[in-house]
């Protein structure tokens, strides 16, 4: 087999970039006032999908949010503070946008990694490095 007959072989089995963003589903984040804390109830299905870590998913809506917050036996997110789901579906997109998807190919699969003392994140589709901010 000769490099022209590997090369095609490997594009036509290789899946599609917008296959991976297509089968990636990011939870609507189920949230409830109790008292005066806002409950995200499925906050670690959200982490698990995401695969981020829920301490920095939980930092990241903090700041957003602009109050305290905290995990729960269950799992859950809890929010000081009446918080409505619109706003939690808009904190949740912005962190989708910023720390999961690649701003170049647009794959979900991505993770984040130390490099020379920053926090970037690496596709693990196409190969690029994206610099993140810090929460």
């Amino acid at each position: 087999m000769d490099y022209d007959d590997s090369l095609d072989r490997a594009l036509t089995e290789t899946p599609e970039i917008n296959d991976a963003v297509e089968r990636f589903q990011v939870p609507d984040p189920e949230v409830r006032p109790e008292g005066n804390v806002t409950i995200y109830e499925n906050f670690a299905e959200t982490h698990d999908r995401l695969n981020r870590n829920r301490d920095h998913l939980l930092k990241f809506f903090q700041s957003e949010l602009g109050t305290s917050a905290s995990i729960d036996d269950r799992g859950r997110a809890r929010f000081t503070g009446d918080f409505k789901q619109s706003r939690a579906s808009d904190a949740l997109d912005e962190y989708v946008e910023t720390f999961v998807t690649c701003s170049e190919c647009g794959s979900p699969d991505t993770r984040l990694v130390e490099e020379q003392g920053a926090t970037v994140l690496k596709c693990d589709a196409c190969g690029a490095l994206s610099a993140v901010s810090e929460i």
